[in-house]
């Protein structure tokens, strides 16, 4: 069941991306806030474009990043985790990591097509799979400090 919420974060984020590359010719831009814009870029690179003039070898590097990452996480699925939000931050990583990895394989770069921006200054933009994979290590963060006050919680009930 975790594995295929994972495949269905991938298969929307795979079909928003396809939305966007049929919508919007590359490099175009549609405001739609003053302060958000929908377009559409490709990045070879990582998150703020990172290694994106490398020469081609970094395709390959964050392919095999996210599918080892993956595997990983659906390994420790597997063997089973602490609680429901440490599964749903793993979800949420495979997600994206896959998302990112089927444009990886598919394009040879990532489709990004989010963008806010404060009048001239834009944040580089990203893309559905980036939300979940940014989202899913919110959650396990939370989920960290949420299983730590749970088990100061319990020493210091038991020493009471």
């Amino acid at each position: 069941m975790r594995v295929a919420l994972a495949a269905l974060l991938v298969a929307v984020d795979q079909a928003v991306k396809v939305t966007v590359v049929v919508a919007l010719p590359l490099l175009a831009s549609v405001e739609v806030l003053p302060w958000f814009n929908l377009v559409h870029v490709v990045n070879p690179g990582a998150a703020f474009s990172f290694l994106a003039a490398a020469g081609g070898w970094q395709r390959y590097f964050f392919t095999a990043v996210g599918l080892v990452v993956s595997a990983v996480l659906v390994f420790c699925l597997w063997r089973g985790v602490r609680s429901r939000l440490q599964t749903a931050a793993y979800v949420a990583i495979i997600g994206g990591a896959l998302g990112n990895v089927v444009d990886r394989l598919r394009l040879g770069a990532v489709v990004d097509y989010l963008d806010l921006h404060w009048q001239s200054w834009h944040w580089p933009a990203f893309n559905l799979a980036d939300v979940f994979v940014v989202g899913g290590a919110g959650l396990l963060v939370l989920a960290t400090f949420v299983a730590g006050r749970t088990k100061s919680a319990h020493v210091s009930g038991a020493s009471s």
